[in-house]
């Protein structure tokens, strides 16, 4: 089937549910999300065994948990019709779905970028064709199955999601010139392809984490986020940790505690050395350890790990352009650093971010300081800044104010139109109908008179 093809059929799906009301959009939000919820340990096992990324058990959560986030922010917005009125001013919000949207996923996420994107879209009364990354087809192309599935169950036309199958470059370019609009979740490249499709587009640029954890904090739980932060689904997690700063002082303490919690620090410099080595090749990341296991990584580099390590830490000298290490890993793997004073610590984590990659995208903080962390958020150039918890929550789990999404914008610093998460808001046109407001003219002689 050509693009076109899918295009057309699209439109026509789109067509078909013009005149749904609220309550049968979300009837078919809501069984999108169950159907991959009571799919997601076969799901997990076909993305892992598919493209080698990730970890089996965490994937079963993020399928499930995904799902259920969604649906319960989801579930009570408005997004069809009036979604707002407010009399005092005499302003009322008119929702208008945008048409078919075309949305690029990667092979990170095979199942939850599909489930997201196709939930924040349907929530406006959209159509989209899922452009798969190559090595995630058969997973990807699964869930978009289930999914019809549940829509035809549900008296719905199937073609509201379809997938691009034997996907190609120039299958994705065609997707995004003929879309009404485009979700590009991947790579600066592929975000760069978005915005010059001529068709609108969200993209999202490269994470690499900096979290700094701050004096007075409990190192203990500190330690224990921070491999939830790096471990989960093998670090592929954009996200994720990469750099952790932490007071010179306690550096033994610190270092303790990452132990207990389940790493295994390297402090050597020629240990260090390997790692280096055997994670970067001729200045970019090895692929072939993206995601993998910490004994498949720690064996590259020529160590064999306790049985159960979750984190490899790597004590290291320099941020940013003084070594390689502070790029993003893509892997359990987290580099350390100390700091003295922690406005020191605040430049590192700039520095390594402009030098090193992941403007705009998230950072971290660990500490009971207001005046730290209100420091720390108006220096560094992100669009999510995590207090006190993993920097994957980045995507908004019901435990913060973030909105759940599966593509987050880096805004101009990461060349992204978007400082924030992408949400069905963003989905949708929104007329304002603007009453006449009965009030005095402004006298600007008054307004500028000394």
């Amino acid at each position: 089937m050509t693009i076109q093809n899918q295009i057309d059929k699209a439109r026509a799906a789109f067509e078909q549910i013009k005149d749904y009301t609220q309550e049968q959009v979300d009837k078919l939000v809501y069984e999108s999300a169950k159907i991959i919820y009571e799919n997601a340990e076969p799901l997990a096992k076909m993305a892992v065994e598919e493209t080698r990324l990730g970890s089996y058990e965490d994937k079963i959560g993020k399928n499930t948990g995904t799902a259920a986030a969604f649906w319960d922010y989801l579930k009570d917005k408005k997004s069809v019709g009036i979604i707002n009125e407010d009399p005092s001013i005499g302003l009322i919000e008119a929702a208008h779905p945008i048409g078919v949207i075309g949305a690029i996923t990667p092979a990170t996420n095979p199942t939850v970028t599909p489930l997201g994107n196709f939930m924040h879209a349907l929530k406006g009364k959209n159509a989209v064709i899922i452009s798969p990354a190559p090595r995630a087809e058969k997973t990807s192309t699964t869930t978009v199955n289930l999914i019809r599935e549940a829509l035809a169950k549900n008296g719905a036309p199937e073609d509201l999601i379809q997938i691009v199958n034997d996907v190609t470059i120039e299958k994705s370019q065609e997707l995004m010139e003929k879309c009404d609009l485009v979700l590009a979740t991947g790579g600066s490249g592929l975000t760069k392809a978005a915005y010059s499709s001529g068709t609108p587009a969200y993209g999202v640029g490269p994470g690499n984490p900096p979290v700094i954890v701050d004096r007075g904090y409990d190192l203990k739980d500190a330690a224990e986020q921070t491999i939830v932060a790096v471990a989960s689904d093998n670090g592929i997690l954009c996200d994720g940790d990469n750099l952790l700063l932490y007071p010179q002082e306690l550096e033994a303490d610190f270092f303790a505690e990452l132990k207990n919690a389940g790493a295994v620090v390297f402090e050597s410099a020629d240990d260090v050395a390997k790692f280096r080595e055997a994670l970067f090749q001729d200045g970019k990341i090895n692929s072939g350890l993206v995601g993998k296991d910490t004994d498949v990584i720690a064996e590259a580099a020529g160590f064999t790990l306790p049985e159960g390590t979750k984190v490899i830490g790597l004590k290291i000298e320099g941020v940013g352009k003084d070594d390689i290490l502070g790029k993003e890993i893509m892997g359990p793997v987290v580099v350390l650093k100390s700091y003295d004073k922690f406005e020191e610590a605040v430049d590192m984590a700039i520095r390594n971010m402009e030098e090193d990659g992941g403007t705009g995208h998230t950072a971290g903080i660990f500490s009971n300081d207001e005046d730290h962390i209100l420091y720390f958020g108006e220096k560094i150039p992100v669009a999510r800044v995590l207090v006190n918890q993993p920097t994957p929550d980045a995507w908004g789990p019901e435990t913060n104010a973030l909105s759940p999404a599966v593509s987050e914008g880096c805004g101009t610093w990461g060349n992204n139109i978007l400082a924030g998460n992408v949400d069905y808001i963003h989905m949708v046109n929104v007329s304002k109908i603007v009453k006449k407001l009965d009030v005095e003219p402004l006298d600007p002689a008054k307004i500028f008179a000394d």
